[in-house]
């Protein structure tokens, strides 16, 4: 897990219900849980101050930190996409996004990829990406202010259920995530009678609390939620989330109880 990483996880978690700031030893105690050494600490605390996720006051010999409101909202998008899934029938309706960008503006190219990819969407085709879900606001919305991003936006129909499951195996690699979601269960379920009986506590608990959102957080980037007839017979997918929220629902209580320990 990378230091960088582990300051969101502890702001989103844990710091945001508890003032929303920590102070530099405080947090450098977390970070310990994890064999993250001072110096390293105080190098990407200054980092992520640079770079506007952090700001900093001094509260006599002491350094404090808390999230930029920029940061507090990458955050919660990113728990939003984390924590929740679609619900409700789909309406069989496709939200497709046909963009063009300079050649020249390839950086720019690659940001909108990333973001439609955030977004639950998938290429179907060079330049034309789509998703069952309505989100192609969101992708206006992320670059209105770019205009050498043009974005063009439709809602279609396909000829019937065998076409739209056809485009999803072809935007989405289904089977490998598939094959990773299945392996996540096979590394987790064996622990979930240890959680149930209150195993493990103290700094252990955190570790592995948040280790299970390390080890989660990238599916979101990687799975569009698709509706369940537009999934592979026998998919993982759900299985897995409703793991990760039990696991990280049984783990709650003793790594927030190691938390409020080392913040008194």
């Amino acid at each position: 897990m990378k230091a960088r990483s582990l300051v969101f996880d502890l702001f989103g978690d844990y710091l945001r219900y508890r003032g929303g700031e920590v102070r530099l030893r405080t947090l450098t105690t977390l970070m310990e849980s994890f064999d993250v050494p001072e110096a390293t600490v105080r190098v990407v605390a200054t980092r992520l101050r640079k770079e506007g996720w952090l700001e900093a006051r001094r509260d006599g010999r002491e350094t404090v930190y808390a999230l930029t409101d920029q940061a507090w909202k990458l955050l919660d998008e990113g728990r939003t996409r984390i924590f929740a899934r679609a619900t409700g029938p789909w309406d069989g309706q496709w939200r497709m996004v046909v963009y063009s960008v300079p050649e020249t503006e390839r950086a720019l190219r690659e940001q909108l990829r990333k973001r439609l990819t955030w977004l639950g969407f998938g290429p179907l085709a060079s330049g034309v990406w789509l998703s069952p879900h309505d989100r192609a606001g969101e992708v206006r919305a992320s670059f209105a202010d770019r205009p050498a991003v043009r974005i063009d936006t439709f809602n279609a129909r396909s000829e019937g259920l065998a076409a739209d499951r056809d485009m999803a195996a072809r935007a989405w690699d289904l089977a490998t995530l598939d094959k990773d979601y299945a392996e996540l269960l096979r590394r987790y379920e064996p622990r979930l009678a240890g959680y149930r009986a209150g195993e493990p506590t103290g700094r252990r608990a955190l570790v592995e609390r948040i280790g299970l959102i390390h080890d989660y957080r990238l599916f979101p980037f990687r799975d569009p939620d698709l509706p369940p007839e537009l999934l592979p017979d026998g998919w993982s997918g759900r299985a897995a989330h409703e793991m990760f929220l039990q696991v990280h629902g049984l783990l709650r209580a003793p790594a927030e109880a190691y938390v409020d320990e080392v913040l008194t």
